[in-house]
Formats: structure tokens, sequence, C-alpha cells
């Protein structure tokens, strides 16, 4: 071999060994504690090999991870059913929209005073979500449970103005959802959100005096700022939240008070 050839391979393996290897594509996403950012550190790893960095920013409210998205700030959010992601578009005019859905979390009702729903004494103290599409999820559990009846048993926004029968006269309270697992040993009955009661310490298929069956139609979902659906970033991750790896994950850790929903 000429020695231009020797020193020409030489410059050029060194060249190659100077290229940083390709960074993966950074993916900001806000997530509420449980089990939305366990369920998301689970698939971390699978996305950075699929080139994706997973930034996950974890909030406590239910306001920040949407109004972030809108602003920009963040790509992608994963915390919410449609009913909310509808009502604050309509509140707060952003337009955020759902790629896909991932979960349901089983919304239940909780007592430290009573270990039975018929044990609901007249004139209790009841706490739902003071957010539209929560609140109503509430009532729609206790309508169900034959504790209320509502005006309009499919309106999906329904308040406690639009209770038509109270015959137990069950007093309302509304507190923000992060709450009203500390309130239990204020009131005779809350109505709390699985990602909540799973942090207090609940057991949603253990405590839940009644809880939502499989046919809620509030699934949990991945949404972003209208335009970016197709953001191929948006796209690999939801193909990592909707496999079969992540069914097995969630049905292995949440033993039934998380369920799939794909």
């Amino acid at each position: 071999m000429k020695l231009t050839s020797i020193f020409s391979a030489l410059a050029l393996t060194a060249a190659v060994a100077l290229q940083p290897a390709l960074a993966a594509d950074k993916l900001s996403i806000a997530a509420t504690p449980v089990p939305h950012a366990e369920i998301l550190e689970h698939i971390k790893p699978a996305l950075k090999e699929a080139g994706v960095d997973l930034d996950i920013k974890v909030f406590t409210d239910y306001v920040q991870p949407n109004q972030q998205v809108a602003d920009g700030q963040i790509d992608a959010n994963f915390f919410q059913h449609k009913p909310y992601l509808d009502s604050f578009n309509k509140e707060r005019g952003t337009d955020l929209v759902s790629v896909g859905l991932v979960h349901v979390e089983p919304f239940g009702a909780y007592s430290k005073k009573i270990d039975n729903i018929e044990n609901l004494k007249e004139g209790a103290r009841v706490a739902i979500p003071n957010d539209p599409s929560n609140g109503a999820r509430g009532l729609l559990l206790l309508e169900k449970n034959g504790l209320i009846k509502l005006k309009d048993p499919e309106n999906l926004l329904a308040t406690s103005r639009d209770v038509s029968e109270n015959p137990k006269q069950l007093k309302f309270t509304e507190l923000e959802a992060a709450t009203l697992a500390r309130v239990l040993d204020d009131v005779d009955l809350a109505l709390i959100n699985t990602n909540y009661a799973i942090e207090a310490g609940l057991n949603p298929l253990e405590d839940a005096l009644i809880i939502e069956g499989s046919e809620s139609p509030y699934a949990n979902l991945v949404a972003v700022k209208a335009g970016n659906e197709k953001d191929g970033r948006v796209e690999k991750l939801l193909k990592a939240l909707q496999s079969e790896d992540v069914k097995k994950f969630i049905a292995d850790k949440y033993k039934g008070a998380v369920v799939p929903a794909f």
C-alpha cells in the first residue's frame, strides 16, 4: 500500500472517531406522578433506542400541564381524559388535541367514616372535584349507584345544580382534585381520581366503596397542540405507550386499578 493511501485511511478513521454519535431528538412531556409518569419512565429506554429522548416534567395539578403545552413550553402531556380536555379548551380558548388513548383509571368514592355505601347518612358531606368534567364524573357515579338523580344522566359536564333528586340531602363540597384524598378525615365521602388515590396509598379495588366499571368514557390520553399530531417524535411516543409491553406493565404494576384502553 502506498504511504499516501495509509495516511488517507488513518485520516478517515480519525475523522469518523471524532464524529459524535447521532443524538436522540428530545421530546418534553408533562405528566402527573401516578400512574402517568411511572408509565413514561417505563418506556423511556425503548424510546431512546427509537431515537427519542423523553424529558418527563412532573406536575401535581391539572392546569399547568395543558397551559404549558398550549404556550409551546412543553411538547405534549399525558394526564387527562377527553371530557376534561374539551372543557379546558372551551374555558381557556386553547387548541389542544388528543393523539391517542392509553388507559382508564376507574374513578371511585372513598370514606374513613363508613365501610359500605349503604351506610352513608342523611345530610352527609360529599367532596367532589371542582373542575367541570371530574365533578360531573363524581356525580354520575353517585347517580349510577342510586344516591342521587341528575336531570340528564348523559351530561358529562353536569354540576350539583343538575341534581334533580337528592333523597339523602347530601351536601356537596367542590375542591381541587389533588386535595381530595387529604380531606377524607373531614368529610363523609370523597370522589377521588385514581391517580391521586394511589398516591395517597389507597387501593381503588379494595378501598373504594363504589367504583366505575370498564365502560367508563374517561380514558386517559396523550395531548399536543393542534398541528403537532404528526410529529415523528409524538408518533413514536404513542406507539411505545400502546405496546403489548406497556399493557403487561400496567397489569403487573396496578393490578386492575389502571386498565389499558388500547
